[in-house]
């Protein structure tokens, strides 16, 4: 399985001259929009929502803040306000790198299509499993 990296633009939603334009691996087994903690100044004052354990690939635990609001833009999706998860990552690690998990993936409205290694539009949200 290949990799799809994407270009994002994220800027804070109070104040948008603070902003990074960087590129992002998309990762569907991560929740939130992940970025290097060393960046958080970048992005002026945002509010920590919450502080939270996380278990990484190597098994173990890191803290990070979860802080917001940020307006994300990545190709030719739509924009979204969303949350953006801040860690420490290593940054002579290959491994880390700022990730484009599936939270803000669905509120763009976007997938992975896995046969053309891109991503996709969703052209409807599916309500009817939250009505069943």
């Amino acid at each position: 399985m290949g990799r799809i990296v994407v270009e994002a633009t994220i800027e804070n939603a109070a104040d948008p001259d603070n902003s990074i334009v960087c590129d992002v691996l998309v990762d569907t087994g991560a929740a939130y929009l992940t970025l290097p903690n060393a960046w958080r100044s970048r992005l002026g004052p945002l509010e920590t929502v919450a502080t939270v354990d996380l278990e990484t690939a190597d098994h173990s635990v890191i803290t990070g803040d979860i802080c917001g609001p940020v307006r994300l833009r990545f190709e030719s999706f739509r924009q979204v306000l969303a949350e953006v998860l801040f860690i420490d990552m290593q940054p002579s690690d290959g491994s880390h790198e700022p990730l484009l998990g599936y939270i803000p993936l669905e509120q763009a409205q976007a997938a992975v299509d896995l046969a053309g290694h891109r991503l996709t539009r969703i052209d409807r949200v599916d309500l009817k499993s939250a009505t069943a």
